[in-house]
């Protein structure tokens, strides 16, 4: 079978890669000129190393992997610590941080080189009865009998082939970076709440702290004044945040707007399907929209497998609307940064959490992500 794959993103390749190794042609049109290998670290949780190490991804290379999640309050009180790797066994897979230029990596290290068309994106798409064609910006025409749409939030697959509106904004932004440790944070990523918002810090391999924070998405000021506009927010809060915010420059900062598309009841149509963020955008809360692109792929790999090729979008869809649909609402309901729903982050409201034993939590947890998970 012939592929066309519109995106060189983690799920466009690891797409690839499953393709390629079930024994079909793909090709990539990716519209950068060569690997994005920016944007931070992510959390890949036990659904999603799983998924990387079906590829045949050597996850124990990717970052560092991490034990615990802890949360804080804002003054500093412990909440509760969750131990992570209790769900290592029952989920088949470890929980890691990895910066995603590394992930990016290792997925095309294991790609031919002629794999992806760096270059020329698409910019116009469609399904017919012969099968699927896209269209990219230097005007070439591309026909195959399948084309998978992994080419994120402003996806023009996703345009063409289904029209509606595009991804929201949400009012948020997350400002983080990824810098030289300040400190250690061994295995632990560690969440902290409070009535301005929130922030946290974990380790990602090689001697780097992944970090972040929420702000407004109206907060509009130039580069320089970034950290000044962090500390005024942050900068009163328990140790190690001042801390971490001593060890950054302005030019550390990256800023993310947070979007998110409704996520449809038909993936795609005809012999066009959709993926990743180009299926449900949602905010970056928990790292859930990455590790749902992860599920989507090993999901679309198995329903090309199983299925007939006309029926995958109906399948794929089924198969993937409803814990889509649960992650995007967690991701984008957990976290306040103003409003009423702030009360819920404030110190008093969340220290009787302390009270709950270690193990209750943790299987609560776990509860979520496998909701949110193909294998449950």
């Amino acid at each position: 079978m012939r592929v066309l794959v519109a995106g060189a993103g983690i799920c466009g390749l690891a797409t690839t890669l499953g393709l390629l190794r079930a024994g079909h042609e793909v090709r990539v049109l990716e519209e950068a000129e060569a690997p994005r290998l920016g944007g931070g670290a992510i959390n890949l949780w036990p659904h999603g190393t799983y998924a990387l190490r079906a590829l045949g991804v050597e996850t124990a290379k990717l970052g560092q992997r991490f034990s615990r999640l802890a949360l804080r309050t804002a003054t500093g009180h412990r909440v509760l610590e969750l131990d992570l790797d209790t769900m290592t066994t029952p989920m088949g897979s470890e929980t890691r941080a990895t910066p995603r230029g590394t992930l990016i990596t290792a997925l095309a290290s294991l790609l031919p080189a002629e794999a992806v068309g760096y270059g020329d994106g698409v910019v116009d798409a469609g399904t017919d009865r012969d099968g699927a064609w896209a269209r990219t910006a230097s005007g070439r025409a591309h026909r195959a009998d399948l084309l998978v749409g992994a080419d994120g939030v402003r996806s023009r697959v996703r345009q063409a082939v289904l029209g509606g509106p595009p991804a929201v904004a949400t009012g948020v932004a997350t400002w983080q970076g990824l810098t030289p440790a300040p400190f250690d944070t061994g295995a632990t990523t560690t969440l902290t709440l409070g009535r301005q918002g929130d922030c946290g810090y974990m380790g990602a391999g090689d001697g780097l702290t992944q970090w972040f924070f929420d702000l407004p998405s109206t907060i509009d000021v130039p580069p320089s004044a970034r950290l000044d506009v962090l500390r005024r927010r942050y900068g009163g809060w328990a140790s190690p945040i001042p801390e971490l915010l001593d060890a950054l420059s302005p030019a550390d900062i990256e800023i993310f707007p947070h979007t998110r598309h409704r996520v449809p009841v038909r993936w795609g149509a005809g012999r066009c399907v959709l993926l990743g963020d180009a299926a449900h955008a949602m905010p970056p809360v928990m790292a859930h929209g990455a590790n749902q692109g992860l599920e989507d792929v090993s999901v679309l790999l198995e329903c090309l497998e199983s299925v007939a090729l006309d029926e995958v979008v109906d399948v794929y869809s089924a198969r993937r609307r409803r814990a889509a649909k649960v992650a995007s609402a967690i991701a984008s309901r957990s976290l306040a940064i103003s409003g009423p729903r702030t009360l819920a982050q404030s110190g008093p409201l969340l220290r009787p959490l302390a009270l709950a034993p270690r193990r209750v939590v943790t299987a609560g947890f776990a509860g979520m992500l496998k909701a949110v998970s193909a294998r449950r």
